[in-house]
């Protein structure tokens, strides 16, 4: 039970620091070569691990 807590612990971290960049991107107009697929890796491993707390 303490693996499946952390697995989702931690996807729903993932997942508040994906949303916490995409909002922080264009209000600070951060842009490199490589930001999307950061993001979309990032994306993918947060709801790979809350999915996987279930």
């Amino acid at each position: 039970m303490g693996r499946c807590r952390l697995t989702k612990n931690l996807g729903m971290i993932l997942l508040g620091i994906w949303l916490i960049m995409t909002g922080l991107i264009p209000l600070l107009h951060l842009n490199f070569e490589g930001l999307s697929l950061i993001m979309a890796i990032l994306a993918i491993v947060s709801g790979a691990l809350i999915m996987l707390g279930r």
